[in-house]
């Protein structure tokens, strides 16, 4: 099936299928496409852009059978797009199992779409499992997810990660139970904000970022955070917790985090199910 992607998530989720789209768009890092993902994508691939501004001309010349986006970026496009070829926009960029399913639905993959589903589900069991076991009493945590920014940090309380790690059976300190994304902290004195048995955190790669973290992080408040002084701070790929979206960058993150832990995870070496 000819097949145009017009976000990550779903170029991600085409891939895991076995589809080969004929169009993308660019990624937001590393580009023109995640590395992650670089390999899989067939060589003639025909870059669109960014998802923000596809080009729609260079689209419709590629003649797909299908379009998928989402809604938040493209639902103002729909009309357009829908003339050009039959169109999918997913609700939101973080729910990739719904989004796996919807896509094998519209291109006759729904048993394949299934298959990774149960493989997904059975490694959430698994790990579900493993933490209950070895943490004890310290399990379920409490975490936060954090991103380093040039002139400010930002506080997740919705997205992909944190979609993934409600699954998991993590829980949210008790002011991250708000609507909407999440929020922006502009000064050092907010860092309390973050505090949690554990804190995540995922950063650019830039000067300006490293300088901000260096700020904030050697700050008196920051040393004095829970996860701190536990030594619970974990360092994560910017890509695969909040770029990717879709269900290689979901089992890519669980993969993370069972490093992070000290998990041995046995679906993954072949020795054993879940624990």
């Amino acid at each position: 099936m000819r097949i145009v992607t017009l976000y990550q998530g779903a170029t991600d989720s085409a891939l895991a299928l076995g589809l080969e789209p004929v169009g993308v768009v660019e990624s937001w890092l590393e580009r023109p496409m995640y590395r992650y993902l670089r390999e899989e994508l067939p060589e003639r691939v025909r870059y669109l852009g960014l998802e923000t501004q596809p080009d729609l001309e260079a689209l419709a010349g590629l003649a797909p059978e299908l379009v998928v986006g989402v809604g938040y970026r493209h639902a103002g496009l729909y009309p357009l797009l829908s003339r050009i070829a039959p169109t999918l926009i997913a609700d939101t960029a973080h729910d990739f199992e719904a989004l796996l399913e919807l896509m094998g639905e519209a291109t006759g993959r729904e048993v394949e779409a299934q298959v990774l589903l149960a493989e997904w589900r059975g490694r959430v069991a698994d790990f579900r499992c493993r933490a209950e076991a070895q943490l004890g009493d310290a399990w379920p945590q409490r975490v936060s997810v954090a991103n380093f920014r040039s002139d400010h940090a930002r506080l997740y309380y919705d997205g992909f990660a944190r979609h993934i790690l409600d699954q998991l059976g993590f829980l949210r300190p008790s002011g991250q139970w708000r609507s909407g994304w999440g929020v922006k902290l502009v000064s050092r004195e907010s860092l309390p904000a973050m505090d949690a048995d554990a804190i995540f955190v995922f950063m650019r790669d830039e000067p300006a970022v490293a300088e901000l973290h260096r700020e904030w992080t050697s700050h008196p408040l920051w040393q004095r955070l829970e996860a701190v002084q536990a030594g619970r701070v974990y360092y994560v790929d910017p890509v695969i917790w909040n770029m990717g979206a879709g269900i290689l960058a979901a089992h890519r993150l669980l993969d993370e985090l069972y490093e992070h832990y000290g998990f041995v995870d046995e679906r993954q070496t072949g020795e054993g199910g879940a624990c």
